[in-house]
Order: C-alpha cells, then structure tokens, then sequence
C-alpha cells in the first residue's frame, strides 16, 4: 500500500499533549507505524559522555503515531486526508479538502 506521509511531509498534530501544533516529519518508522516529528512529542533523557557527545539532559523527538498526524492542506494549513489519483499515468498524492496535489 502506498504512504499517505512521506518524509519532509507539513503536518498537523491531531491528538497527544501537542495537539494542534504543525511540523515536519524527519522519519518514518514502518514497522512501528510511527514517525518523528521535528519539535513535537519532545523527551529529556539522561546521558552518559560518550567519546562523541557531552554528558547531561537532552531533548529529543520521540515517535508518534501515525493516526495522530495528518497532512497540512497547503492552502490554509489545516488538516485533511491525502487520497490517490492517476494523473498522465503517474499515480499521485492530493488533499480532499482543497484537491491540490501534493509534491513528491
């Protein structure tokens, strides 16, 4: 089945602590069905110095549910649903809720 989300992806945060909030998405976990999303679902964790990295308290994106997310209509930002269309024989991404195709 082709991704509704891909990487690079604007999204919009439907449930959790950061509902609302936008972002981008840095990964996608498929296994998991999860993905990473730069500045939301942030974390503290405690590390140990490394030979490359400092030791203290950091924050990082930790991974959040795909079902939590939709895609940011590139017109007004709001959420919507990607659906698939043929177009010149190339299957393609749009947004139902303006129909714009979405790149990539």
């Amino acid at each position: 089945m082709a991704a509704k989300l891909k990487k690079g992806d604007k999204i919009v945060v439907l449930a959790g602590r950061d509902k609302g909030k936008t972002g981008e998405i840095l990964q996608i976990l498929v296994a998991k069905n999860k993905a990473l999303v730069s500045g939301i679902n942030m974390v503290r964790r405690h590390t140990k110095q490394t030979a490359s990295q400092e030791a203290g308290i950091i924050s990082k994106e930790a991974p959040i549910n795909l079902s939590n997310l939709a895609y940011a209509d590139p017109k007004d930002g709001k959420p919507t649903r990607v659906g698939f269309k043929i177009v010149d024989g190339v299957k393609t991404r749009f947004a139902k809720r303006s129909g714009e195709t979405i790149n990539g």
